[in-house]
């Protein structure tokens, strides 16, 4: 699982191309060319960030239920958590982690994606 960002990657070429120039080296098309793989493949830095109970929510939900069901659940649910609660005060954050398939963990910074469907 990868879990680097854009910006990661972006680091990462700009690492390697100091060391190139500080052994007298250069960077040629192969290596550009690398990088630009690895940047199109990552994650964008701007990830949703959300609570660990609203992630393990998700989680569960993404795969037996659609977004508006989940959005329809926190705001008419039977009893409203801290947990639901957040999701309906955050329905733009929560979205966009659901359609992303992966978010930030509130507190831990850790990368968390949705394993893909069998």
């Amino acid at each position: 699982m990868m879990n680097e960002t854009k910006r990661d990657v972006f680091e990462d070429a700009i690492d390697a191309l100091a060391d190139a120039q500080a052994s007298g080296g250069n960077i040629g098309h192969q290596d550009a060319n690398l990088f630009m793989a690895e940047y199109e493949a990552a994650l964008p830095d701007d990830l949703p960030v959300i609570p660990q109970t609203v992630g393990e929510i998700l989680q569960s939900a993404h795969v037996q239920d659609n977004l508006l069901g989940v959005l329809d659940t926190a705001k008419n649910g039977y009893k409203l958590s801290e947990t639901l609660a957040w999701i309906i005060a955050n329905q733009n954050t929560f979205a966009r982690a659901w359609l992303l398939g992966v978010w930030r963990v509130e507190g831990t910074g850790e990368i968390v994606k949705l394993e893909a469907e069998k």
